[in-house]
């Protein structure tokens, strides 16, 4: 299935979207957010992505989860409300992403939210797996026609089939990310092997979203063919936050986009062994061995195997035919350390 984003293509033989995760670590700074969009665009990534919260709409008051990292918010819904920008101010964050280069994405989670979004023109939209089986608000969204990005987390197959099923019926095209739901990410729970089941299942691109706070799983994605990577990105490992320990920094972020391309440019050029042994040749011969005398030797000697090695360059008789050599008599004399030739044979 197509999928493309501002009208960059995604999927099979297109270089993979680097997609940096930004979430909540502005930590509520409008100034703050502006500052990870030039980073994440220095860094070399292809998109930058927020995560537009509206406290009202998406939480009740009450809501428990995860606060006490938070020294100022009482409730996770007065976290969210600290995490809001105005229409303007995400018009000015969108405005920025654009002129710096970058796509820019957010994801929403609450029906205002995907309006707030609408209104600026987001590309392409991004659903956290704890909205998956959000069928309502994904519907709206695949409405647009615009792509929809699926991240697998939470979700069960007959959950992420339902997801699918909402986008693809609105005409919306799907990708799809493995992602595991935890903050950071163990190896052992990446789940690359999903990788191609999510692949072979959707028959759409597929791409990692990771949380292992580390460029290695990302790196052993794109080998594995994955078309879009997402990773969370903080200015450093001393920023405030909940999810500094599952993000790359900005400069590892970098890191993590060289290595990308150099595995793109390796994976798209196969090399033919045998054109390479040729072309090899004059290499091959220069660290070869060739068999030698090991001290002078008189006409009519009768090789033993001691009275030979195997010595560079490889000009002469080739090493591999050292026991052709032993018992052969010399048909002159013959000087330690000379490269035997085939008229030093009889």
């Amino acid at each position: 299935m197509k999928f493309s984003i501002d009208q960059r293509e995604v999927g099979p033989g297109q270089p993979c979207l680097v997609i940096a995760e930004v979430a909540q670590a502005h930590d509520g700074s409008l100034g703050t957010a502006h500052a990870y969009i030039d980073a994440v665009a220095r860094a070399g990534a292809d998109a930058v992505k927020f995560q537009t919260h509206i406290a009202a709409a998406e939480s009740t008051p009450g809501e428990p989860f995860r606060v006490k990292f938070s020294p100022q918010d009482a409730t996770r819904y007065d976290y969210w409300k600290r995490m809001e920008f105005t229409d303007p101010e995400w018009q000015g964050l969108f405005q920025h992403a654009r002129d710096a280069g970058l796509i820019f994405l957010s994801t929403p989670f609450s029906f205002e939210a995907v309006e707030l979004l609408d209104r600026l023109g987001v590309p392409a939209w991004k659903i956290g797996s704890g909205e998956v089986t959000n069928l309502p608000m994904l519907a709206r969204m695949a409405a647009t026609g615009r792509g929809v990005m699926i991240s697998s987390g939470m979700a069960s197959w007959e959950e992420l089939d339902s997801a699918v099923a909402t986008a693809t019926a609105e005409g919306a095209p799907v990708a799809m990310f493995q992602c595991t739901t935890a903050y950071p990410c163990p190896a052992e729970r990446l789940g690359l092997n999903v990788l191609g089941e999510l692949r072979e299942r959707y028959r759409c691109p597929v791409g990692l979203s990771d949380h292992s706070g580390t460029i290695y799983a990302s790196l052993a994605a794109v080998a594995l063919g994955a078309n879009l990577l997402e990773v969370h990105a903080v200015l450093s490992r001393e920023c405030f936050g909940p999810d500094v320990k599952a993000s790359l920094t900005t400069t590892q972020l970098a890191q993590l986009v060289e290595g990308v391309r150099f595995i793109e440019r390796a994976l798209a050029c196969p090399l033919d062994k045998q054109q390479v042994a040729g072309e090899m040749s004059e290499l091959k011969t220069m660290f070869g061995k060739s068999v030698v005398v090991v001290r002078d030797l008189p006409a009519g000697h009768r090789l033993a195997a001691a009275d030979l090695a195997l010595k560079k360059p490889g000009t002469g008789i080739p090493a591999a035919r050292l026991g052709e050599v032993v018992g052969r008599r010399l048909t002159r004399p013959v000087a330690a350390n000379t490269l035997l030739a085939e008229d030093h044979l009889d």
